[in-house]
């Protein structure tokens, strides 16, 4: 016959938070014990794929690493993944270069410009 089970702690009811496996004590015997809810673990702010070289932890563990356990070594490192911190870091890069560009342009416009309105007023 199969034995009878109870729990172990306070919570009487089959809830999200009071998830139990039922494990073999040396002793024979079959026992409640109580499992961790899994988590999700740490992803990436702007493409949402999970981060790698982080531990997958609940919140209240996460608080208790330290700071180089809890993020990568690089620029955005535990928030952004490799990816997408080289997207952005060649984004601004592309957008300076564009700044410059229009700079150029607009002096040399500007030298076009000089010279035209010289001979008009020469004549």
């Amino acid at each position: 016959m199969v034995q009878r089970l109870t729990y172990r702690r306070q919570c009487r009811y089959n809830t999200k938070s009071n998830k139990q496996r039922i494990v073999k004590t040396p002793g024979g015997k079959l026992t409640y014990q109580a499992v961790k809810k899994a988590s999700k673990g740490p992803k990436c702010g702007d493409c949402g794929k999970a981060l790698i070289g982080l531990p997958r932890l609940r919140p209240m563990e996460y608080r208790r690493l330290k700071n180089r356990e809890k993020r990568v070594s690089r620029a955005y490192g535990g928030s952004r993944c490799a990816k997408c911190v080289r997207t952005r870091i060649v984004r601004a890069f592309l957008i300076e270069e564009q700044k410059c560009v229009k700079q150029v342009l607009a002096e040399k416009l500007q030298q076009a410009k000089e010279p035209k309105t010289k001979s008009k007023k020469s004549k």
